[in-house]
């Protein structure tokens, strides 16, 4: 039997020590006063865990071929799931616990760890690893810690409040490994155009492109929150990852709205519009369709006045309007802060791990979780990850 210390008391930390158990004497280390507590705010607090259509195209990584051999085993953590006592309720391919609350997953797996004998030790925070002959030497704030095994379940930079700081980084960085730029992922996008604050509060249903140095490199289509300085949503935060590297590699990111995208020709629907609603302003003419205060913005945008009418616009206003409101040009320049970001991209490359997630540099350390560089879109597929990585390493142990 050996002696394994996970640190890290989220979703992958607990599926490791929960496996690890079985053969093993498993020490459970957290900075936090309970385990899961990122798990809690998890989808509003319904804790959105699994989803139907776990597969590498909800994924964005640098290593697919590591990342599907490690999504092969989807079903059978998903059965191991359900064997803790996690029942699901599915819905549009969204696993979710019956319960609807966030807390029921967090209650079975603490009670699952005190089942398995998982010794705990929380409010501790971890300042060091290192590896002395045959034994980690884990130092903590009050005492240093023998093992035999190590498993890293810390997080990343995302959600500060839960405790990810990315403080072990830098104790990985020391057994040889690479970590690509940790940047936010599933967050809002800000731009310095002070002409959209008009629209703050607004939800919509659209088709969002994005540009990187004017090449298209991903759509996405659902509802948009619109913010005083940018753009959130669903649609937003699954593209805000790449936009974070774009960023940061200082390329040219532009983000194009279609506002109407049911509506597949707007310009003929909206002529036959004005020929059917006579006498018509053009304010009068979106009515209805566009929420007042995006109208207001697009019109501003367009130099259209509210009261003008379609009949007495030039050729080029016409498709000036109709293209801000089928493709509405808002150039990028920022994401939302670590703080309100879900997860992050960037992390520990996934070639540097073997299939059972141990490092390649050092036997008996292994890497999960959110501190790999994967990040997947909205819809549980960042908690799926986090929970096969977590379930391979500890079976492996």
């Amino acid at each position: 039997m050996s002696k394994v210390v996970v640190i890290g008391a989220g979703a992958s930390g607990i599926i490791a020590s929960l496996k690890a158990s079985q053969k093993n004497e498993v020490l459970l280390i957290d900075g936090n006063s309970q385990c899961g507590k990122k798990l809690l705010v998890t989808g509003n607090g319904k804790c959105n865990y699994w989803n139907e259509d776990i597969s590498l195209k909800n994924y964005f990584t640098s290593d697919t071929d590591v990342l599907n051999k490690i999504l092969e085993h989807k079903n059978e953590v998903l059965d191991y799931l359900y064997s803790l006592g996690i029942y699901p309720k599915v819905k549009n391919g969204y696993y979710y616990p019956a319960s609807g609350l966030a807390a029921s997953i967090r209650e079975i797996f603490e009670r699952e760890l005190d089942r398995c004998n998982v010794k705990t030790l929380y409010n501790t925070k971890v300042l060091n690893i290192e590896k002395n002959t045959d034994k980690f030497i884990i130092t903590t704030e009050y005492e240093k810690i023998e093992a035999d095994k190590v498993i890293i379940a810390t997080g990343s930079k995302a959600a500060v409040k839960t405790g990810s700081d990315g403080s072990c980084y830098e104790i990985i960085k020391n057994f040889g490994h690479k970590v690509n730029e940790v940047l936010p992922a599933l967050v809002g996008l800000k731009t310095n155009d002070k002409s959209i604050k008009e629209w703050v509060g607004v939800r919509c249903d659209a088709k969002i492109s994005l540009f990187i140095d004017n090449k298209n490199v991903i759509e996405e289509s659902g509802e948009i929150q619109l913010t005083e300085d940018g753009i959130s949503g669903i649609c937003t935060f699954n593209i805000s990852g790449v936009v974070s590297k774009a960023i940061y590699e200082n390329k040219n990111v532009l983000v194009k709205i279609n506002f109407v995208p049911s509506i597949e020709n707007f310009y003929d629907f909206f002529e036959e519009r004005n020929e059917k609603l006579n006498n018509r302003t053009i304010e009068e003419l979106l009515e209805s369709i566009l929420n007042y205060k995006l109208t207001s913005v697009i019109l501003k945008k367009s130099r259209i006045k509210k009261d003008s009418y379609w009949d007495n616009l030039t050729d080029n206003e016409k498709l000036i309007l109709i293209k801000n409101i089928t493709d509405f040009d808002l150039e990028i320049n920022n994401t939302n802060s670590y703080d309100k970001a879900q997860v992050c991209t960037g992390g520990i490359p996934l070639n540097e791990i073997n299939n059972n997630m141990e490092s390649i540099y050092q036997n008996g350390l292994y890497l999960i979780g959110e501190i790999l560089d994967v990040d997947g879109k909205c819809g549980g597929f960042n908690l799926a990850f986090a929970f096969i990585t977590g379930y391979l390493a500890g079976k492996s142990i």
